[in-house]
């Protein structure tokens, strides 16, 4: 077995990863764990932080007692836009509130009303959303809503930094955490906003570092290197940023497909707020254009739809490739014909209708008008950059009518797929280490793919 492994914690909010990397990034040992939600005091379902911490101390004990693997370092990736409030004493005081956990509108109003106004303060901050989603609202909201907790807490850690905490006992910030739509920092002062001084949020945040920074620590008598955790949208764009040379956009598909412009050179205009544009953090502090589209799961909806309506399996659409013919017959005279169920879109109809008796022809047709919204998506991350190359990772990057209908609508780009299954746990290897990735690293790692468009007829 190699030397310098390096162990990884990848926590979703469904799947939780347990990786080991070799020295060449190669995966030589995964595990997987999943955990029943529980509920907070209001009912709302969220994490079982105590589960987590006990698998997370578990696992690394069981694989550093087995002494089959060399590990010499470890790192954490993990969703954010979640808190663990801790005490004096370093315990736990609340549950990990969960981000779809909505705040009443007269706090929401009362923040703006000292705070803002909302467009100002988006464009500052690159977050736009006014539940839990931009995180420092929940430390305005433990302030005002409950205060009794409010006074007791010492630290208030992003779920990243909290991992790392679990094995070090040091309460850290760091940049890729702070900046993912938390509404906390400024982007164009390069620190936190006003807002989180006046109300004296600053005094439970803990020291800021550099996402690279790693601690050197004796963890039961042996030497290794703990990295502070990083945000798993960063992470998985950090193999891309080092290993290319050239500006790109990647889109990140699944549940939701997230298009990242990480060359932005401008902080979101008002069009983009109206957008729903976002921001993210690089490493370096520098912001991340993104846009938002919940496409998979709109996809599922659709897809569950037509397969009802045309009495085939669930399954079918897995087996469905692009057809050339198919998709001029749509084209020719086009028609818009899928009514959205959590999508908002001012072409689509009042209701769903089929032109067509094959499921075939309605799966092309809906694949055409999602990948529309796709393109769209990602032309508003590109904004005024010129920027000629499109990485497409996750789960419709091996989805062929999903591929093709974006090399065709964006022909000018240089498209390449990747699988990148392991991104964000790569991405927070990476992060810890001092090697330097050359273009080959994509092609090695990620099973890099160029598409062409399809010639027209």
């Amino acid at each position: 077995m190699k030397n310098n492994l390096t162990a990884i914690f990848d926590i979703g909010k469904t799947n939780k990863k347990f990786f080991i990397f070799d020295s060449d990034y190669q995966e030589v040992y995964r595990e997987y764990a999943r955990f029943d939600l529980i509920q907070d005091e209001d009912g709302h379902e969220t994490e079982d932080l105590t589960a987590l911490h006990d698998w997370l101390k578990e696992v690394f004990e069981r694989i550093l007692n087995a002494q089959k693997y060399n590990i010499e370092a470890i790192n954490f990736s993990a969703y954010g836009a979640s808190f663990v409030h801790l005490d004096a004493d370093g315990k736990v005081l609340t549950p990990l509130y969960n981000y779809t956990k909505e705040l009443d509108e007269d706090l929401i109003n009362d923040f703006y009303q000292k705070h803002g106004p909302p467009e100002e303060f988006t464009s500052a901050t690159g977050s736009v959303d006014e539940s839990m989603l931009s995180s420092g609202l929940q430390l305005y909201w433990l302030k005002y809503r409950k205060p009794e907790v409010f006074a007791k807490i010492k630290y208030s850690l992003h779920l990243p930094q909290y991992l790392s905490y679990i094995f070090t006992g040091i309460s850290l910030s760091e940049y890729t955490s702070i900046g993912c739509h938390t509404g906390l920092w400024n982007y164009k002062k390069k620190d936190y906003h006003n807002w989180v001084y006046k109300e004296e949020i600053d005094r439970i945040l803990p020291p800021i570092v550099s996402t690279e920074t790693s601690i050197n620590m004796n963890y039961n008598g042996k030497r290794i290197k703990i990295g502070v955790g990083i945000h798993d949208s960063s992470a998985a764009l950090l193999p891309y940023v080092r290993s290319s040379k050239e500006s790109f956009v990647l889109v990140s598909t699944g549940t939701w497909s997230i298009a990242l412009n990480p060359f932005v050179k401008t902080l979101l205009t008002p069009d983009d707020i109206k957008q729903n544009s976002i921001n993210y953090m690089r490493i370096n502090g520098k912001p991340v254009k993104a846009s938002r589209l919940f496409f998979g799961n709109e996809y599922s909806f659709q897809v569950k739809k037509i397969s009802s309506h045309f009495k085939v399996s669930n399954d079918h659409h897995k087996k469905i490739r692009f057809d050339h013919d198919i998709f001029l017959n749509i084209t020719k005279d086009f028609q818009y014909c899928f009514h959205w169920e959590t999508l908002q879109d001012q072409n689509m109809p009042e209701n769903t209708y089929f032109s067509s008796h094959k499921f075939e022809y309605a799966y092309h047709q809906l694949m055409i008008e999602l990948v529309l919204l796709q393109v769209e998506s990602i032309k508003r991350v590109i904004g005024e950059d010129t920027i000629e190359n499109l990485f497409i990772d996750g789960g419709f990057s091996d989805n062929d009518v999903y591929i093709k209908l974006v090399s065709h609508y964006l022909r000018d780009m240089e498209l390449r797929t990747t699988d990148s299954s392991l991104g964000s746990a790569l991405g927070a290897a990476i992060v810890i280490s001092d090697d330097k990735l050359n273009s080959k690293f994509l092609r090695k790692n990620y099973a890099l793919k160029k598409h062409v468009p399809f010639i027209i007829k």
